[in-house]
């Protein structure tokens, strides 16, 4: 019997969830000792509602007699299903963020103690199995690539869109979106443009040839307005060309905002270990040192000079007995512990058309002789 209701309980909620109610009723009892007119205003809250930041950058990369720029696009992606169509409404969405309620979160102590050893298993008891945990699988690469020709498509088609006005306060952003418009309960997501901006960027060509010697075209800009940019997704243009998708950080006023838009491959670069010596040192040989030297070159196939950063890095010890030196022969580095990151330092140079410079970054490791040392990532 139980199982019976169960699944007529969830045909049911299958059927409410394909084909949601299209109307909401509200009843208002109303008691008058004579004949009146009035106005009544309904306001209520409706689950299934929720809105999400888009954009579009698209970047002018200029040249010799033209400045870069890049127009910001913000856009509003709709989507509802609170079983009512919205027919000709006025729509507004805001930067309040009520998922994260209205108080910050209370902390609870943080104790520190020895771990409880395990109970002893019975005898005869038979061990519970171990389970693996395959990672969930990844977004269906069939769903990427329509997204991709989707917007594709997009940037062929020339239309020009109204934007919201924005009405700003001390706290939040309230976006107008401009005329009436409707979203039905069940048509999917539906976007809006909300706003525009020409910005001025800096751009300079990026790499970590540690991990990758592609060099990646790189835009950076400082949030000039008092509405923040909230996180969301980014379609990314070059010169015209869609190139990809990236991700907008949290950005408030005056933040730097730092935006990758693809491979630059008239930027050669490679990176080449020179030296990698394993020894002992010390009387008696008391401790092991390991000693690696990389050399990096950086060639500009562009007509004009380009700024380069090249991230590359150097080991870091979290144990006393562990020691690690930057040896001489290193390339003086602009920048150390790049974005709080430790051991990851940049050099940025400006390189000429047709130039080629090189970095080198040598460094020594040295610990006691009864030990053993590994080399992996780290926070």
């Amino acid at each position: 019997m139980q199982r019976h209701l169960d699944r007529e309980l969830a045909r049911l909620d299958a059927e409410r969830t394909a084909n949601p109610p299209r109307k909401m009723e509200v009843r208002i009892d109303i008691n008058s000792e004579a004949a009146t007119t009035t106005t009544l205003l309904v306001s209520y809250t409706v689950r299934g509602a929720r809105w999400s930041p888009m954009y579009d950058a698209r970047l002018e990369t200029g040249g010799r007699d033209r400045k870069p720029s890049i127009d910001l696009v913000r856009r509003a992606e709709i989507v509802q299903t609170t079983g009512e169509d919205w027919r000709d409404v006025q729509l507004a969405v805001s930067t309040v963020r009520t998922a994260k309620g209205g108080s910050a979160p209370e902390l609870r102590p943080l104790i520190v103690r020895y771990p409880t050893p395990p109970r002893p298993l019975a005898e005869g008891a038979a061990r519970a199995p171990i389970s693996t945990f395959a990672p969930p699988p990844a977004a269906p690469r069939q769903e990427a690539m329509a997204q991709d020709e989707l917007a594709r498509k997009a940037d062929r088609i020339v239309a020009e869109e109204q934007e919201a006005t924005a009405d700003t306060g001390g706290f939040q952003a309230v976006y107008r979106i401009p005329g009436r418009v409707s979203v039905s309960a069940s048509e999917g997501a539906k976007n809006f443009r909300i706003s525009s901006a020409v910005i001025a960027p800096d751009l300079v060509v990026r790499a970590a040839p540690a991990i990758d010697a592609t060099a990646f075209l790189e835009a950076s800009f400082r949030h000039g307005e008092d509405a923040p940019l909230l996180p969301g997704r980014v379609a990314i243009y070059r010169d015209g060309i869609y190139v990809g998708r990236g991700q907008m950080s949290m950005t408030s006023k005056d933040e730097n905002v730092r935006l990758g838009f693809g491979t630059d491959d008239h930027v050669k670069i490679t990176r080449s270990t020179t030296r990698q010596i394993e020894g002992s040192a010390g009387i008696i040989n008391s401790a092991k040192t390991e000693r690696r030297e990389f050399k990096t070159s950086i060639r500009n196939g562009h007509d004009m000079p380009i700024r380069v950063v090249i991230e590359d890095q150097v080991p870091v010890s979290e144990i006393d007995e562990v020691k690690v030196e930057l040896l001489p022969m290193t390339t003086a580095p602009t920048e150390k512990d790049v974005r709080n990151r430790r051991g990851v330092m940049a050099w940025n140079l400006e390189v000429a058309p047709s130039e080629a410079k090189e970095i080198r970054i040598a460094w020594r490791v040295r610990w006691p002789a009864d030990k053993a040392v590994i080399f992996a990532p780290g926070q």
